[in-house]
C-alpha cells in the first residue's frame, strides 16, 4: 500500500529561501517520497534482484541499528 497525495509544506520566514530549501529537502528525505518514485521509474524488477536488494538494505539497518543501540547503552 502506498499513501498516495503526501503534502510536504515549507513556510518561508523573512526571505530566508535557502533555510526553506534545506529545510523541503530533508522533509523529503525523511518521507520516502523520492526514493518511491526512483523505484517506480526504474520499472520492473526481477524477484531476485528485488530479494537481494531488500536483504542488503536489512543489512544496513540492522548494523545502523547496533551502532545506535550501543552508544544508548542496550
Amino acid at each position: 500500500m502506498m499513501s498516495t497525495g503526501t503534502k510536504v509544506t515549507v513556510n518561508v520566514k523573512d526571505n530566508n529561501v535557502e533555510f526553506a530549501l534545506r529545510s523541503f529537502k530533508n522533509q523529503v528525505a525523511r518521507n520516502g517520497n523520492l526514493s518511491k518514485a526512483k523505484e517506480r521509474a526504474e520499472g520492473y524488477k526481477k524477484t531476485g534482484v528485488a530479494r537481494r536488494e531488500e536483504k542488503k538494505k536489512n543489512t544496513i539497518n540492522s548494523r545502523k541499528n547496533s551502532r545506535k543501540n550501543k552508544r544508548r547503552g542496550y
